[in-house]
């Protein structure tokens, strides 16, 4: 998967938590979090719908990697193993 399709990917796990995201106006080197204005469990419902689509390990230690668009998708693409949105 190379990383427009991670990007996809990843907008479309988010939009799971947050409907009305628009993704023309994220600014992919900011704060998804603070973009979209998600209260902290829902950023945890995103990190986890994260990690069960693509079956990867995002332990706790981990989550200030992935604050950003740009950085979820790095993260994601540095994974072992090629990740299939199921």
């Amino acid at each position: 998967m190379n990383d427009q399709e991670l990007r996809a990917a990843v907008l479309s796990v988010v939009r799971t938590i947050a409907p009305e995201l628009d993704a023309g106006r994220i600014e992919a080197d900011k704060p998804l979090r603070n973009q979209i204005d998600l209260d902290s469990m829902d950023w945890l419902n995103v990190i986890l719908a994260l990690r069960e689509k693509f079956r990867v390990d995002i332990p706790e230690s981990d989550y200030g990697k992935v604050q950003t668009l740009n950085a979820i998708v790095a993260y994601l693409g540095a994974r072992p193993a090629p990740h299939s949105p199921g």
